[in-house]
């Protein structure tokens, strides 16, 4: 019988694309050193020699030995199957959270980190789509655009850490979270003509979310406080809040109460002028109409 040789290929570091370890990130570069090197204490516990390993799990004998020695980020599949062909009993699987946590750089989870304590979350956004509304396809369409240009490995491995921030439309109890989005983000044709539908399309799925308000500024409208810049904020628990503002306080993040009244003030007033999230919507949909 013919089997597709594609089938059986081991995979490679071009078949993985940004899944390589950030230097400059000290805690992830000790994770996953850590779990490389118990990696191979238990493929060399049982006696198997990395070039038999690679066929077992699927991988060529030079990703294990740069999974191992910590050079390489494994995937969530990989520490799977190794944990069945070392009969680890669940130990080198259950290092996956270990590693999703260093999956991506170290600036979005700390990002990340925030939004997912926050009990409110409140974005004006000016001249894009905010991250955590973008399509995978839309993100990777705005990082190949930048200049100087990032590696196609780097392209993939911030496309997967701005998807994986999506964690935050999922939480229990739910976190309350507004957006208001400029008229111009929503017609600008980033990545073509199918990707900008998907795009306008997932705005509306979102807009649906129970927990979430979504509002459109049209372009024909006053000024409005959100001129300067982006303007974020995040509200916790324990109520201590953080915000941030192109346009304000050099664009620092603060948790000071006087400036955090400010940035509140000015939020307040961008979404008093945009649309209601009804309007948002009818707009989105009639944008999402148009040759």
């Amino acid at each position: 019988m013919h089997v597709d040789g594609d089938a059986v290929r081991p995979k490679t570091e071009a078949d993985e694309p940004g899944w390589e370890v950030d230097p400059d990130d000290d805690w992830g570069v000790a994770v996953v050193a850590t779990v490389g090197r118990q990696l191979r204490l238990r493929r060399e516990a049982v006696g198997m020699r990395a070039a038999e390993f690679g066929v077992a799990v699927g991988y060529g004998e030079d990703m294990v030995y740069k999974i191992e020695s910590g050079k390489r980020i494994p995937r969530p599949e990989y520490l799977d199957k190794a944990d069945e062909v070392l009969g680890a009993g669940g130990l080198l699987a259950a290092m996956k959270e270990d590693v999703a946590k260093v999956r991506y750089p170290k600036k979005v989870r700390d990002l990340a980190k925030m939004e997912g304590q926050a009990v409110e979350i409140g974005v004006y956004v000016g001249l894009s789509i905010h991250g955590l509304l973008q399509t995978p396809e839309h993100a990777r369409a705005l990082f190949e655009a930048r200049q100087p240009p990032y590696s196609q490995e780097e392209v993939e491995r911030l496309v997967a850490a701005r998807t994986a921030r999506k964690s935050v439309f999922d939480k229990s109890p739910a976190t309350a979270i507004s957006f208001v989005l400029e008229e111009a983000a929503l017609r600008r044709r980033v990545g073509g003509t199918m990707v900008r539908r998907q795009q306008l399309e997932h705005l509306l799925g979102v807009a649906q979310l129970r927990n979430v308000t979504l509002q459109v500024m049209p372009t024909d409208t006053d000024a409005h406080p959100g001129v300067d810049g982006k303007i974020e904020l995040l509200k916790f628990a324990d109520g201590t809040a953080v915000g941030r503002s192109d346009g304000a306080f050099n664009g620092r993040p603060t948790s000071d109460p006087k400036e955090l009244r400010i940035l509140e003030l000015r939020y307040g007033t961008i979404r008093a002028q945009a649309l209601t999230p009804g309007e948002s919507i009818t707009f989105i949909e009639q944008v999402l109409g148009e040759k």
